[in-house]
């Protein structure tokens, strides 16, 4: 095989046989395949998890289990100004 690199990557590749972590030029070659490989199966594994979790929500909504977009936002905009408050308070007492 036959492959053909940018001279930034020979580098990198020489520089990594030459720490001495690296025998050779496909050692090199080979851990990059390997992680590559494993950083593709974990994204994988997360694109799944999440399709799970929306197919999970969606279940949840058509059963009519789902909270009101306005109800969370205002919940969550009461927390902020609850925790702003408190900070508030703590700033004064300083």
């Amino acid at each position: 095989m036959n492959v053909s690199l940018t001279l930034e990557l020979e580098q990198l590749i020489k520089d990594k046989v030459n720490s001495g972590k690296y025998n050779s030029v496909s050692e090199v070659i080979g851990e990059a395949l390997r992680l590559l490989d494993e950083r593709d199966r974990a994204h994988q594994q997360r694109l799944a998890e999440l399709k799970a979790k929306i197919r999970e929500g969606i279940e949840e909504l058509e059963r009519g289990e789902g909270i009101d977009g306005e109800e969370v936002f205002a919940e969550i905009e009461e927390d902020i100004r609850r925790v702003e408050a408190q900070m508030t308070q703590t700033e004064a007492a300083k």
